[in-house]
């Protein structure tokens, strides 16, 4: 994983994790890396991966089975879906409104450009 100097690493790798569970590779109820498997695979400090496990537990994401090891919690799609949501209000629209200003585009052409997004994905 390529990390970016914009973000906390623990974050980015959370959004690796809600990542893996909107796109159904890890399934509800499903068993999840280890702390120490997911460090290893990421390439970061086992302490990193237990800040963002601890972070994912706070947010109702994933839970913990005290010996057994970290699980997809049950409603995790609908928790991550709005986790998104908020960040994506909070932080990335804001900054994409200041960009549309600062540069003089407008909605009607940004709704054009996701017109053509939507028709090549």
């Amino acid at each position: 994983m390529e990390f970016k100097d914009t973000k906390a690493i623990y974050l980015q790798i959370a959004d690796y994790i809600c990542d893996q569970i909107l796109t159904g590779r890890w399934s509800e109820s499903e068993r999840i890396p280890s702390v120490r498997e997911l460090g290893v695979a990421l390439e970061v400090n086992p302490n990193t991966a237990m800040r963002t496990y601890d972070f994912l537990q706070e947010k109702g994401i994933i839970f913990n089975k005290r010996g057994i090891g970290y699980f997809v919690d049950e409603n995790a799609k609908v928790k991550t879906i709005e986790l998104r949501k908020k960040q994506f209000l909070e932080d990335d629209l804001p900054f994409f409104f200041k960009n549309m200003e600062l540069i003089g585009m407008t909605l009607p052409e940004v709704e054009k450009e996701y017109d053509k997004y939507k028709t090549k994905r």
